[in-house]
């Protein structure tokens, strides 16, 4: 359903080495998937298929079966959550509904919308319901259904998750990191309106000669701990960096130990808690 978290569920399944296909009509399955596995191993193949195919998407039954019929073992997990909920998604973020308009409102849009994908939820092997998860725990759930289905991705899962202290902790966090003590581009008035994903953030917090030792020692910390923490059987691990609002410093430090844990080959998923606000 569109504004369930499809798109987190497939960034989810990316950061973790996935190959992402989105918004493919359910015939094009079969010669897709053919065509990817001469490259990339199917087992980390993702494809979003949803209503924007209209119609098509009844074809999905089909598809999947010729997807078996060729040799592929196809899971189908569905993204969901409730009508009110999607709603409000909408309604907050001002996004367009892609049936809202057509249909005369978001409820209808979302009723028409559920009506085209009914036969769809019923393939799923997996539904995920999201009306009372955050982002972040939907990565988690995700993760935890990549890892039963395929081997290699079994063991710690790191969750790497900025934020600002004025808008109060990561109640799930197992480490947190304050970051406050750099140099802050929200001073500076052509930076501020920018994130800490943007190169010229990224390129104001790194000239602090801070920043770089304290990053090494945050990653040797943590090339330290994981291997403890899984054998002590521990699934998934948030790690919290935070400064003042959660949009610059905090997301910098965050990508970094992002990239450099994912070359020692753990999954790492990223969130910005605050990063908009």
């Amino acid at each position: 359903m569109s504004g369930a978290g499809k798109a987190t569920a497939a960034k989810a399944l990316e950061d973790i080495g996935y190959t992402v296909v989105d918004n493919l009509p359910p015939a094009l399955l079969p010669s897709t998937a053919a065509e990817f596995s001469k490259s990339v191993p199917t087992d980390r193949l993702c494809i979003v298929t949803d209503a924007r195919s209209g119609k098509l998407i009844q074809g999905l039954e089909a598809g999947i079966n010729s997807l078996r019929e060729a040799g592929f073992s196809p899971k189908v997990l569905f993204v969901d959550a409730s009508d009110s909920v999607l709603v409000n998604r909408f309604s907050e973020t001002r996004k367009r509904h892609p049936f809202g308009t057509e249909q005369g409102g978001l409820l209808a849009g979302v009723e028409h919308e559920r009506n085209l994908v009914y036969k769809a939820r019923t393939l799923a092997d997996v539904v995920l319901d999201t009306t009372a998860l955050k982002p972040d725990q939907l990565k988690v759930k995700v993760l935890e259904n990549a890892a039963a289905d395929n081997k290699a991705l079994e063991g710690l899962s790191v969750i790497l998750t900025s934020f600002g202290f004025k808008f109060g902790l990561p109640i799930d966090a197992d480490l947190v990191f304050d970051v406050r003590f750099l140099a802050n581009p929200h001073y500076e008035n052509n930076l501020r309106p920018y994130d800490g994903r943007n190169k010229i953030i990224d390129d104001f917090v790194m000239k602090d000669p801070a920043s770089e030792p304290y990053i090494d020692k945050v990653f040797d910390l943590l090339a330290f701990s994981l291997p403890r923490y899984i054998s002590e059987g521990k699934a998934s691990l948030t790690v919290a960096i935070g400064c003042t609002g959660g949009r610059h410093r905090s997301v910098v430090v965050a990508e970094r130990l992002a990239v450099r844990l994912r070359e020692l080959g753990y999954r790492v998923v990223n969130s910005h808690r605050d990063i908009s606000k």
